[in-house]
């Protein structure tokens, strides 16, 4: 119905309001923001004008719109008719060939400045981009045609943001991600083969509700969901701790759920949230790691489809336990008696304070503090 808001037709639907606002406010803690932010995302979802999307696919798998389809909260149906307008899309059109193109070609017109543009896939450059065409055009050239319009930018999946596989060596038709081709306008990067749908709604609601972009690290990715590696919180992480290790598929310790970074995991060095969202609102386990499967490193630009997955992953930061002779055969021992006190605390020990300590325990005090050497990274710790 013409004028009718976001919650009168969740009423309709059998939604309370307490269900309604209890929805917000989840959405609001998964950006890290505050409880009460949850009032103002519900008035602006609430909002009688849907914003319009116009959504462009290049050269993608259909991956991350395939991923789009399986968010429940909201359900895909509920987001396209009712939260917002989706005016393109090749896949979920209903339209096909010229009236698809015109129907872009009029929401553009009609909704200047005021659209959100959404991007899948990357963009081949070599020979002006003419390995990729839609309608007679390159994708390079509805890229920059396009995006000025924009009142923002989103880039899903890898390949949109940094070239993911279509950019992996020896990449043939020189392809780019998104901000690399519009270098003069802020792009909100969410990687992931594929990326979480959520981590994209997250991004449009935040957008919604205060009418800016959320912050962003410095690759342009949100921070709310892109800030912690997915070692931190891996349900592995445990068994990472107390020297636990699979060894090779289907061994012992592999079927019982052992630490994956023996066989090439990049979660220690992949910023991410899929431990915490996972995917496919399946339950537990429902993701890469989950499966019994080494994370691929996906989300990491110079990580995912660059780094040959056998190859151990960079620690980028030491915890306490990671000082034990079993991560790292190299580093010094430390004492068995409190090797094993940790087995057994596995995952609880963290800070600074406590890394302070293991350090002096596993080290003789005469002896000065090891210099960076040979076969040592930047920050001086030796590699695996």
């Amino acid at each position: 119905m013409k004028g009718e808001s976001e919650y009168a037709r969740q009423k309709l639907a059998g939604v309370s309001r307490r269900e309604f606002l209890k929805f917000c406010s989840v959405m609001a803690v998964s950006m890290g923001l505050p409880l009460t932010a949850g009032a103002r995302i519900a008035e602006a979802i609430a909002a009688v004008k849907r914003p319009p999307v116009i959504w462009l696919s290049f050269q993608e798998c259909t991956g991350c719109v395939e991923s789009l389809l399986r968010a429940n909260h909201p359900t895909l149906e509920h987001l396209l008719l009712d939260l917002i307008s989706l005016d393109y899309s090749e896949t979920l059109a209903a339209a096909a060939g010229h009236q698809a193109e015109a129907a872009k070609e009029a929401s553009i017109k009609a909704n200047q400045g005021n659209f959100i543009l959404v991007v899948d896939g990357a963009v081949p450059t070599k020979d002006n981009g003419i390995y990729c065409k839609i309608a007679g055009k390159t994708a390079l050239s509805i890229l920059n045609e396009t995006a000025p319009h924009a009142a923002a930018i989103v880039a899903m999946g890898s390949c949109a943001s940094w070239g993911g596989v279509a950019a992996a060596a020896p990449n043939p038709t020189q392809a780019k991600g998104i901000p690399e081709i519009l270098t003069g306008k802020k792009v909100v990067t969410i990687p992931g083969c594929p990326p979480s749908p959520y981590n994209l709604l997250s991004t449009l609601v935040y957008y919604l509700t205060y009418k800016k972009l959320p912050e962003l690290d410095e690759r342009g990715r949100p921070k709310f969901a892109y800030t912690r590696l997915i070692h931190e919180n891996c349900e592995r992480r445990p068994h990472f701790d107390a020297g636990r290790f699979a060894m090779q598929f289907g061994d012992e310790m592999h079927r019982q759920g052992g630490c994956l970074y023996k066989l090439g995991c990049k979660g220690p060095e992949t910023h991410c949230n899929c431990p915490q969202v996972q995917f496919g609102d399946v339950g537990a386990g429902a993701w890469p790691v989950g499966t019994g499967h080494p994370c691929f490193g996906c989300a990491e630009p110079g990580v995912g489809f660059t780094t040959p997955l056998h190859t151990l992953a960079t620690i980028r930061d030491f915890t306490p336990p990671t000082f034990f002779g079993e991560a790292f055969p190299n580093k010094p021992g430390v004492p068995g008696n409190l090797k094993a006190m940790a087995a057994g605390t596995a995952g609880l020990v963290a800070g600074a304070a406590g890394a302070a300590l293991l350090t002096g325990l596993g080290k003789n005090r005469e002896h000065p503090p090891e210099t960076p050497s040979e076969g040592s990274d930047r920050d001086g710790r030796k590699e695996v």
